[in-house]
């Protein structure tokens, strides 16, 4: 091989895309709401794409794939990933908590770090949001929902962070 030939080579993407179907992990403790019963109408419509929500049971929030932070506002409210396999989240925490402005909530991660699925990316003082007369569920929307052939919200009832919530088919 020549010294030119090295500059030939095409990099290896960091992660194959996935052959199957992708799962996309609860992101908190608590309990699966469906879509339709999110207490927000552009969530509940699926406006903004297939989601569900999780009323937490603690104020964790956990990486639900493998990815990139490509949102992160100073709310602190919510966060925009680009998961790797072309998946795009957003998750938002809680309803109308943009308007704490960020009281209440601690991030982890900001815009360009990389992640794992089950990192912690943020934390909630869930008496906060509470008191401010919010909703403190967890919506997890898989934004891009029309590239896929199919997504399926595969939770319901109790779950834990890391177990499988959105099944996205390609």
């Amino acid at each position: 091989m020549g010294f030119f030939d090295i500059f030939k080579k095409k990099a290896e993407p960091e992660t194959p895309a996935p052959t199957g179907p992708m799962m996309v992990a609860a992101d908190a403790k608590g309990t699966i709401v469906p879509m339709e019963s999110i207490p927000d109408d552009v969530f509940a419509q699926g406006i903004l794409g297939k989601c569900c929500g999780i009323d937490p049971a603690e104020g964790k929030v956990f990486a639900p794939v493998d990815g990139v932070i490509t949102q992160a506002p100073d709310t602190l409210h919510a966060l925009g990933i680009q998961g790797n396999g072309g998946v795009e989240v957003l998750i938002h925490v809680g309803v109308d908590t943009v308007e704490m402005k960020g009281d209440g909530f601690s991030a982890n991660v900001k815009v360009g770090d990389k992640i794992k699925k089950g990192q912690l990316l943020l934390t909630m003082d869930l008496d906060k949001i509470k008191a401010a007369g919010h909703p403190a569920v967890v919506i997890t929307v898989i934004t891009n929902t029309d590239e896929f052939a199919d997504v399926d919200v595969v939770a319901s009832g109790e779950v834990e962070p890391g177990a499988d919530m959105i099944k996205v088919t390609k």
